[in-house]
């Protein structure tokens, strides 16, 4: 899912693009005071000024509106940040010079319904710095962060808005609200004490100095990690690819024509490639060299080293815990989630880590007697080593080639797939309306999208593949949101992201199992969204622990029967894909889970063990070592994100001692598989609708663990997760 760059004050403050704005007041007889008629003035001048403003103005168009991506221009930005933040400050003075009484409808109302056109500007800049990335946005982006932050602070440190605030909160149990309209007015104080709201003055202001300096070195943290993805070492021997399938071989030429090396093939410095070039290759120089520039990024010691930028992160970190009244930085960023302290993330990742790490060792003997049966000169297995004999070992167990899956998992068919099993699931029909409304990138797709009784839901956009300026992984974003506070419903408006390598752009695009699932996963963020019937955007997102939930129970689906018999075709015979194989694939299922399951939560213990500590660390590789050192991490891998370019860490605070999440996660998706797999029917109905209206439509309206309760009927089963794993449960 994305990473908000946007501090989590602003997604609680600032909403989605809508088409109308409210006024500032309550109801009845409006009150009056200079204060108060000055700043609403100021509101009415500025809408003027943003509402000629391409990036601030309300979207226009069908479908309730849409981004403007035809005028999204970097040198726009800097008049409609300028523009967006003023107003913004305007509305907020509104709300906290209004002279009615402190209610809901006078104070969280109108600050749920702030903010409008910022937000606006701010999805369309964000989008920019992540998809079509270049020397001018990334410095319009190191100019601005710290300004948003300061315009974000701002508000958290707004004593006249706070005290309104906890007003509606002290007298929440005798104003008649309903259970939304409560917890609403519960986690906007709570969020707002946790920002520092109820801080000292001098307190406030370090605060204040603390936040814009961190959004000053996430920016930072980005633009280097970005410049070390955009290498490649390009390879000028055909017999260097020995082993490649010939889709890679073609996607490799490609990228190195598009690089200006024609006739050369490149291998750039992104997961999509480096993956695939390091489980097929058979060439161990070049499988180390790559592994080395992959594993090395921003850890080079050169001016795209990443080191000192983490280490004044982390201190910024501490120092802000302290002064907010938490122990560590991970006790802080932990108190909103599931699972509420440091304590149980680490209970439920060490029940997990001692039987990955000892089917690492399996997996490496079996690596080793392999290679040992092999020509040549005689090896140790090196993490660069892994994948390659991996993948040997699946072919002598099991008689599986990844090779021969590739072929029935066509790029579309599988957009079509997932799209297919949102229907079956939840009712959810697409009609591709490519060409009909703007997009940023020319190779993108966007998808009507309406519900069983023909009713719009919202917009799916899709931008596939990878390039120059967009940053690695995968993600969802959503553009607007679902609400239903102001009198109309406002439908989502999501998109999905990936990093698939193109080709020539005449071939089909074939990708991975793996590819398939991350494919499926990002899609399950879309669905979350798009069936969303959440009214107050402040209630919109769910735990951290909880979100990759919805995204991970949904690879389940890619190798079901009824979807691989509609969309798992031979993209050269249209022949769906033999049982024989599937059950090669199922039989396979726990293979190499012990390196899948060390790989990454090895990145979530050192996240943990590196945010729950009083003091920051400074030395940022030692520590690296030595923690996984003293976790026993086996010598043949590496984390899956090493510190120096753990973007989700270090590119915002989303993630920062959050990446237990995925794990915490997991569990609730393994056991909601074997629900569904339970009666043999895995679009049983009944579990669907309760999925979709329990799970997904209902984003924070409620506490998600007895949420999960009324789904499931009882809390979720870790063992569900050990089983799915292949370890044992006891």
């Amino acid at each position: 899912m994305n990473v908000n760059k946007r501090t989590f004050l602003a997604s609680l403050l600032a909403t989605t693009a809508m088409t109308a704005c409210a006024s500032s007041g309550g109801g009845g007889v409006a009150a009056s005071s200079p204060a108060f008629d000055a700043a609403n003035a100021e509101v009415t001048r500025l809408k003027a000024v943003a509402d000629a403003d391409p990036l601030l103005k309300t979207w226009t168009g069908p479908y309730g509106g849409v981004p403007p991506w035809d005028q999204a221009r970097p040198e726009l930005i800097p008049a409609a940040m300028d523009t967006g933040i003023k107003l913004q400050e305007a509305e907020i003075q509104a709300i906290a010079n209004n002279p009615a009484p402190p209610t809901f409808d006078t104070v969280i109302v109108p600050l749920q319904d702030s903010g409008r056109h910022f937000d606006r500007a701010q999805t369309i800049f964000g989008v920019m710095t992540d998809n079509i990335s270049n020397e001018a946005i990334q410095a319009l982006e190191a100019e601005w962060s710290p300004k948003i932050t300061a315009a974000y602070n701002a508000i958290t440190f707004n004593k006249p808005l706070f005290e309104k605030i906890d007003a509606v909160y002290q007298g929440r149990a005798s104003a008649g609200l309903d259970a939304q309209q409560t917890r609403l007015v519960e986690r906007t104080r709570d969020q707002l004490v946790r920002a520092g709201a109820g801080a000292t003055a001098e307190q406030q202001a370090r605060l204040g100095q603390i936040n814009e300096a961190l959004s000053t070195k996430f920016a930072e943290f980005g633009r280097k990690l970005l410049a070390d993805e955009d290498t490649a070492i390009f390879i000028t021997n055909r017999r260097d690819l020995a082993g490649l399938p010939p889709n890679i071989v073609e996607q490799l030429a490609s990228a190195a024509s598009d690089r200006g090396h024609a006739g050369q093939w490149a291998v750039v410095n992104t997961r999509s490639v480096v993956d695939p070039f390091l489980q097929f290759s058979e060439n161990r120089r070049l499988r180390e060299q790559v592994w080395k520039a992959f594993k090395n990024r921003g850890d080079n010691g050169d001016a795209n080293d990443t080191n000192q930028t983490i280490s004044e992160i982390l201190a910024l970190r501490a120092e802000r815990a302290q002064i907010l009244g938490f122990p560590t930085h991970a006790h802080l960023r932990m108190a909103d989630t599931m699972a509420q302290t440091p304590e149980r993330a680490m209970e439920l990742m060490m029940r997990v880590w001692p039987a990955a790490v000892a089917r690492v060792h399996e997996e490496v003997r079996d690596m080793q007697a392999i290679a040992n049966r092999g020509r040549g000169p005689r090896i140790t297995i090196e993490p660069w080593d892994y994948n390659y004999y991996a993948e040997q070992v699946r072919r002598d167990r099991y008689s599986l080639d990844q090779n021969e899956l590739r072929p029935y998992f066509e790029l579309n068919n599988m957009i079509a797939a997932s799209q297919w099993m949102a229907n079956q699931l939840y009712g959810m029909n697409f009609r591709e309306i490519s060409g009909t409304v703007p997009v940023f990138e020319p190779n993108m797709k966007v998808w009507e999208v309406t519900d069983r009784d023909g009713s719009f839901m919202g917009l799916f956009y899709g931008d596939y593949f990878s390039r120059a300026g967009k940053r690695s992984g995968a993600w969802m974003n959503t553009y607007r949101g679902h609400e239903n506070f102001m009198g109309h419903e406002v439908k989502t408006i999501a998109s999905n992201n990936n990093n698939f390598v193109r080709g020539n752009g005449r071939d089909p695009v074939l990708i991975s199992l793996d590819d398939a699932e991350t494919l499926f996963h990002e899609f399950g963020h879309a669905i979350h969204y798009l069936v969303s019937r959440v009214n107050y955007p402040g209630l919109s997102n769910v735990p951290r622990d909880y979100v990759e939930y919805p995204s991970q129970v949904h690879e389940h689906w890619v190798l079901t029967r009824p979807v691989l018999d509609r969309f798992a075709k031979h993209y050269q015979t249209q022949a769906p894909m033999p049982q024989a194989l599937v059950d090669r694939v199922h039989n396979a299922a726990t293979f190499n889970q012990g390196y899948a399951t060390v790989e990454y939560l090895s990145s979530a213990l050192v996240d943990m063990h590196l945010h729950n500590r009083p003091t920051a660390v400074t030395d940022v590789d030692a520590f690296e070592r030595e923690t996984l050192a003293s976790l026993n991490m086996p010598r043949e891998l590496a984390m899956r994100h090493r510190l120096p370019q753990f973007g989700h860490l270090f590119s915002s605070d989303a993630y920062s001692a959050g990446y237990y999440s995925y794990l915490w996660s997991e569990v609730m998706d393994a056991d909601t598989w074997e629900y569904f797999q339970s009666n043999g029917n895995v679009f049983d109905p009944t579990i669907a609708a309760g999925m979709r209206n329990i799970i997904l439509a209902e984003g924070n309206n409620s506490d998600r663990a007895e949420a999960y309760r009324r789904f499931r009927g009882r809390d979720p089963d870790v063992n569900a997760l050990l089983r799915v794993r292949g370890f044992p449960t006891t």
